[in-house]
């Protein structure tokens, strides 16, 4: 009697840890105290009362001041648009989207001025927590180091995460609860300026 051949079982397929995608435009778009802009908030964690991390896009159609955020640091990218002048008590900071996000204390009295029409920019929001925000490389693999991570893209592209491919729709934001090991960006557009940034929050990872 012949024995069956013994077959090996295929590995499952790998699975990223648990993500949520939200696009800027699902978002409904709430208007500045000052009607200098509107704000569409693309996460608050833990919750909306009690944010610790707070992402979100802002559409600037005037010259204006910031609202002020005692005990935030906060993280400033231009996403579209000419860009801005920012007057971060008295110190003049020009961005463009060419330019690497700022990071400046919330509770400064900050100034915004057009460069040349409205823009529209990326906010992170850190109360109580470390983090950051930096222009992501396109297929460059990226480690993060800290608890919580994600990318915010301005054009149609994919993100590999432990081998497995998410797609993101321009103007989206992919966030992880717990971060992967590694994240790779691959954009379907290749413009001159930044197209993608990396956001990470929350205490270092061992």
């Amino acid at each position: 009697m012949t024995r069956p051949v013994a077959r090996p079982v295929p590995a499952p397929a790998p699975s990223p840890p648990a993500w949520r995608r939200v696009h800027a435009d699902d978002v409904a778009p709430q208007p500045w105290r000052n009607g200098g802009g509107q704000t569409r908030e693309l996460l608050a964690w833990p919750d909306a009362a009690t944010w610790q991390v707070r992402v979100s896009v802002a559409d600037i159609e005037r010259d204006g001041p910031f609202s002020s955020f005692p005990g935030v640091q906060r993280w400033f990218a231009v996403l579209k648009g000419p860009g801005v002048e920012l007057t971060i008590d008295t110190a003049p900071h020009r961005l463009t989207r060419n330019d690497e996000p700022l990071a400046f204390d919330g509770a400064a009295a900050t100034g915004c001025r057009l460069i040349d029409g409205p823009t529209r920019d990326l906010n992170l929001m850190l109360r109580g927590v470390g983090g950051s925000l930096a222009v992501a490389s396109d297929a460059i693999d990226w480690h993060p180091t800290r608890a919580q991570c994600g990318l915010f893209s301005a054009v149609d592209g994919e993100c590999d995460v432990d081998g497995v491919t998410i797609v993101l729709p321009a103007y989206s934001l992919l966030w992880f609860e717990g971060a992967p090991a590694s994240l790779r960006f691959n954009a379907q557009q290749r413009p001159a300026a930044a197209t993608a940034w990396w956001l990470e929050t929350g205490e270092a990872q061992a």
